[in-house]
């Protein structure tokens, strides 16, 4: 390869490296906290924070025009003039020369499409931020405080509640899955931020929590069992209660989700959101339902729940109910036909169907859905019947204060390292030294771009990989510049010695580092936490390190040569 060619991919590669390393650049340097805080928080409440704000916009909106109606829109709803400008073309209409607090009010047909624009611009511009985290570097929680907790799941004990099970290891799959949903489900609805929740071997589960949480909360809701019900829905308090909304959405709910006015509904009944499955598989509100307060069937009375069809061939869900939970389902049917009965689990309606006739024998079939719908609904009713007994095992709190100090710890031992490691190199290669400090420095760069690339965490133990990494990348520096030495012993030019220097040298550097490729790769499959970090965090530092040493020192040194036109190397005291 010609060096030109070096030059280029040289510049390539820092290029990329940038391209890489710029989510973690701009998340960590250029993103306010609050911006972060919003950022790392739960799919649901982000959700509930960009309604409350457009409601408050819209308020603000509204009140500025009753003030005076042609004044000029506020610099912070810039964004609204180009929707207004959409909404008049639209709809056929001139757009005004102005656009004014009033003109724009008329570009939307309701109350409920302006506060519809507004909540979507707040909810893109927190979810880009979101996306923006997402590729970027992540901190441990050693480094970004937070707790983990190790929950153990007894499928036995649950196994045992079931009687005779055709399959007890496909049940126990099911058990599993459906313990990490509920749990998964439950953290983040209770705005816990960007929450990790995996299985770990055949019955435990892993969560992990960054940020300051109270470890009595968190245990309450990963003990807590999942309440799923039956109430009935009324029908014509919901379509009074719609109408309502529809025509004061931002005057409906306060800040924490209750009704600003309660006398809307009846006492006896209650507002709650009706819930689907997004296509990321996060419950998504969809519309509101009122509800009767009183509990028509309670969820523990469902045996086993499946997924059938009926006569046309379309999915459904049947669902078998124990001898009392059959004697109350057939006489509340009895007295509840054609009305319609809703599917509650943890406040949210999962699903709601008309009562067609009196359902007797405990067996219920609940049609009407797809087969995406159908298999939703299932897992809903397998969380009543699934009961699987949760205890936590173990338990780890790191406050925030100890992530900030071991981040402070671990930068002062990468940048103290570094700089010892330069002044060596420095003082006893004088000149050359210059190379492997270059080379060093576009070692780590590398390395936090590759960790940026593939989303990776960042925590002590990869930090300490780093630190070996870099003495590990001088030690291949030694190896190269002591060939040259050699060389230059032996009587040959500068440009002799670098090219003999270099391949001589190359197969001495290379076999150190792919036996230690190698052992790292072998350690980040079988190792687990924080051995594999450090292993992950060493395997990209020995590549690093052998391109920085083999290919960029190399280019350097023909740069003295050829453009510098330099004869003699400084590369130690006693060689000239």
């Amino acid at each position: 390869m010609s060096k030109r060619s070096r030059f280029l991919v040289i510049l390539f590669v820092i290029a990329l490296c940038f391209v890489f390393l710029w989510p973690s650049i701009s998340w960590y340097g250029l993103t306010p906290k609050e911006d972060q805080a919003l950022a790392l928080g739960s799919l649901e409440k982000i959700k509930d924070y960009a309604r409350i704000q457009a409601s408050e916009d819209v308020l603000m909106i509204e009140d500025a025009a009753r003030v005076d109606e042609n004044a000029q829109l506020p610099a912070e709803f810039a964004y609204l003039e180009k929707i207004a400008k959409k909404n008049y073309k639209e709809s056929g209409k001139k757009v005004p020369k102005e656009m004014t607090l009033r003109n724009v009010l008329l570009s939307f047909g309701t109350e409920a499409e302006l506060m519809s624009a507004i909540e979507t611009k707040y909810r893109d511009d927190i979810l880009k931020l979101k996306n923006r985290y997402t590729n970027s570097v992540k901190l441990g929680l050693d480094l970004s405080g937070g707790m983990n907790v190790i929950v153990k799941a007894d499928l036995d004990a649950a196994l045992e509640t079931q009687g005779d099970v055709a399959n007890p290891e496909l049940f126990k799959e099911e058990a599993m899955a459906q313990a990490i949903e509920t749990l998964t489900s439950r953290i983040d609805r209770f705005g816990l931020s960007e929450p990790v929740i995996r299985q770990q071997g055949e019955d435990r589960i892993y969560i992990e929590i960054p940020g300051e949480a109270e470890a009595d909360s968190i245990n309450s809701i990963i003990m807590g069992s999942a309440i799923l019900n039956f109430r009935l829905v009324d029908t014509a308090v919901t379509n009074s209660f719609l109408q309502y909304y529809a025509m004061n959405p931002a005057r409906t709910f306060a800040a924490n989700g209750e009704l600003l006015d309660p006398s809307i509904i009846p006492e006896d009944c209650e507002v709650l959101g009706l819930y689907s499955k997004d296509e990321y598989g996060l419950d998504e509100r969809v519309g509101y339902l009122v509800v009767k307060k009183e509990v028509a069937l309670e969820g523990r009375h469902i045996k086993s729940a499946e997924i059938g069809s009926d006569y046309t061939g379309k999915p459904q869900v049947n669902f078998v109910l124990d001898g009392e939970g059959a004697e109350i389902f057939a006489d509340f049917t009895t007295a509840h036909q054609k009305e319609q009965l809703a599917i509650i689990s943890d406040n949210k309606v999962k699903s709601y169907a008309t009562i067609q006739g009196p359902i007797t024998g405990g067996r219920v079939a609940i049609d009407g859905f797809g087969l995406e719908e159908a298999q939703n609904l299932k897992k809903v009713l397998q969380t009543a019947w699934l009961s699987v007994p949760l205890t936590v095992e173990s338990q780890q709190v790191i406050g925030a204060s100890m992530g900030e100090q071991a981040i402070k710890q671990g930068l002062s031992a990468i940048v103290f390292g570094l700089v010892a490691v330069m002044l060596f190199m420095l003082l006893w290669y004088r000149g050359a030294g210059i190379n492997a400090v270059v080379a060093q420095i576009l070692n780590l760069y590398i390395m936090f771009s590759v960790l940026s690339a593939f989303n990776l965490t960042l925590s002590l133990s990869s930090i300490a990989g780093m630190i070996l990494t870099i003495g590990m990348a001088v030690d291949a520096n030694v190896v190269v510049f002591e060939r040259i030495r050699d060389e230059l012993k032996l009587g040959k030019g500068r440009a002799a010695s670098v090219a003999a220097g270099f391949d001589h040298a190359f197969w001495a550097v290379m076999d150190g580092n792919i036996t230690t490729f190698i052992a790292a790769i072998f350690l980040s499959f079988l190792g687990s936490g924080s051995i594999q970090g450090f292993a992950v965090s060493l395997a990209i530092g020995v590549v690093s390190s052998v391109f920085t040493a083999l290919f960029v020192s190399r280019l350097i040194f023909d740069f003295g040569t050829e453009a510098l036109k330099k004869e003699k190397i400084s590369i130690g005291w006693r060689i000239k």
